[in-house]
C-alpha cells in the first residue's frame, strides 16, 4: 500500500509522539526520520515496532518522521495506525 495524502498523528506532550506521513514517488522505498527523547535506552525498540507496522500495512514509498517523548508501545502503534489509516483514506477521519 501507499500513502495518498500527508497525514499525521499524535501530539508533541510528554509520554506521547508525533507521526508525520509524506507520500513519496514511486519506488522510493521507505526514508524514516525518527527522534526520541529516549533513543538510547528504547531506540531499537521503537524502530522494530515502526517498521513491524509498516510490514504488516505493506508500505512502501513513504516518508515517515516521528518525533517521540516517551510514549509506550501501545501509543506509537495507535498513532502509527491513526496516521497510516488517514494517508490513505482522510475521509474517514
Amino acid at each position: 500500500m501507499k500513502p495518498k495524502y500527508a497525514a499525521q498523528a499524535g501530539t508533541f506532550e510528554s509520554s506521547d509522539l508525533i507521526i508525520l506521513i509524506e507520500p513519496l514517488e514511486d519506488n522510493s522505498g521507505r526514508k524514516i526520520e525518527l527522534e526520541s527523547a529516549v533513543m538510547l535506552q528504547y531506540g531499537d525498540s521503537l524502530k522494530k515496532i515502526v517498521n513491524e507496522m509498516l510490514d504488516l500495512y505493506e508500505m512502501t514509498d513513504i516518508h515517515l518522521i516521528i518525533k517521540d517523548k516517551g510514549a509506550l508501545e501501545p501509543v506509537v502503534r495507535a498513532r502509527l495506525e491513526t496516521a497510516i489509516e488517514r494517508s490513505v483514506n482522510p475521509q474517514i477521519f
